[in-house]
């Protein structure tokens, strides 16, 4: 049995996954070691929801992360699942300053995963990418008979383009770690089809060693709840966004059409609340200041998962103005998702998997224009009704496609698959 439905009474009622998924024990016995270094767990929602998932399928689970803001234990337990935790001695923002960052990870990756398999064993490394170095720490453990699940979360050549605008000596490092990276693999886990296909053209793995996992949201988790006025600043609409503050993300886009809205169009009714934190949180907020936004601009960092739900919950509506590049193109990003969820009509430039994800739940602007991103912001404030059946169609696409419960199949077929190549 790979799947139970939560209504089969076969199932055992202790092996619950996340949104109320049963799976059963299959992954009795095993033990998975699950390593990511771009985010702290459980603030990653999607290596969380693999780790219960797992732990629910009977395996073991161990997780090692980065420290973060309200994540410094460097060991806790927390719902069963076992958390070592390193610091990372910078936030990037050269070729150089990766480099320093992706060393020092590794060193500690491999002093923890060492740590683990000494105090713990396990059988399986899953490894969550950027950057692709962590089969570096697999091959190690490779003479022990464990195996390696590489869980494809970005596309490290094109993100390293995008944030820097060249190619480069760097980026061709980057596509041969990529490719070490699938050949060390047993099975690759894909986020999206357009993964799948880097998977099988230039990772040239066997098609029945690569699933697809989406990101999907656990709606017992992202789910409305009040909305709060306050958020809205004494202004008639508030416009959500949630995610990196980073350069691929638009946000300095975002600015623009609100400069756009506010100073060309003389609209003082919008508040713009932008939740998350990143490397290019300050520069943001200094171009906001300089474009005499900051009253009409709030930057809330990070914020818990209920004060995000409520500034989401609040929203007229949600936007996702990452700029158009290869990397954004083939990339599902979860922001669209959750807006989803919370049946939250949105705006978003034309990108590939974005459309795929939102489809009539969302409008598209022209490429990198936020010129267009504001007249479609201004186009669905001025109908609520709209956002509202838009928000349905967003909700309904989640439920029915995306949400975690569909994508558990996929996750426990994965590790069938590579527990019987271990047969």
């Amino acid at each position: 049995m790979l799947y139970v439905s939560p209504s089969d009474p076969s199932a055992d009622p202790s092996a619950t996954a996340p949104d109320g998924v049963m799976v059963g024990q299959v992954l009795a016995g095993r033990r998975i070691l699950i390593i990511v270094e771009n985010l702290p767990v459980p603030f990653d929602r999607r290596v969380w929801l693999e780790a219960r998932t797992l732990l629910a399928a009977g395996a073991e689970v161990t997780v090692i992360c980065p420290i973060g803001k309200g994540f410094e234990a460097r060991e806790e337990m927390i719902e069963g699942i076992r958390i070592y935790r390193h610091p990372l001695p910078i936030d990037a923002k050269g070729a150089a300053g990766y480099l320093f960052e992706y060393g020092a990870a590794l060193w500690h990756e491999t002093r923890l995963a060492w740590k683990v398999f000494l105090r713990h064993g396990f059988d399986v490394i899953h490894g969550c990418n950027p950057p692709d170095l962590i089969f570096l720490v697999a091959l190690q453990f490779r003479l022990f008979g464990c195996r390696f699940v590489f869980d494809h979360h970005d596309i490290n050549p094109e993100l390293y383009e995008a944030k820097f605008g060249r190619r480069g000596a760097f980026w061709h490092l980057l596509r041969l770690c990529e490719r070490l990276t699938f050949a060390t693999a047993s099975v690759s886990i894909a986020t999206n089809e357009s993964y799948r296909r880097i998977a099988l053209e230039r990772g040239r793995m066997p098609e029945v060693d690569v699933f697809t996992v989406r990101s999907g949201p656990d709606l017992s988790r992202i789910h409305p709840v009040a909305p709060n006025p306050a958020w809205k600043n004494g202004r008639t609409h508030l416009l959500g966004y949630i995610g990196v503050m980073g350069d691929q993300e638009g946000i300095d886009l975002l600015l623009e059409a609100m400069a756009i809205l506010v100073k060309t169009q003389g609209r003082e009714d919008i508040q713009l609340v932008l939740v998350g934190g990143g490397p290019s949180l300050d520069s943001l907020r200094a171009m906001s200041r300089a474009m005499g936004l900051d009253p009409y601009v709030t930057f809330a960092g990070r914020l818990p998962d209920m004060t995000f739900l409520e500034v989401l919950s609040t929203a007229d509506l949600c936007v996702n103005p990452d700029r158009v590049n290869p990397m954004n193109d083939l990339s599902t990003m979860n922001k669209v998702l959750e807006y989803m969820a919370l049946s939250k009509a949105q705006v978003q430039f034309e990108v590939t998997e974005g459309r795929h994800s939102a489809g009539e739940a969302s409008l598209y602007a022209r490429a990198n224009d936020p010129t267009d991103f504001a007249a479609k912001i201004t186009e669905l404030l001025a109908d609520p009704d709209r956002c509202a059946r838009m928000g349905a169609i967003g909700y309904a696409r989640v439920k029915e496609q995306f949400a975690w419960p569909h994508q558990v199949p996929f996750l426990i077929a994965a590790y069938a698959r590579v527990f019987a190549k271990m047969a």
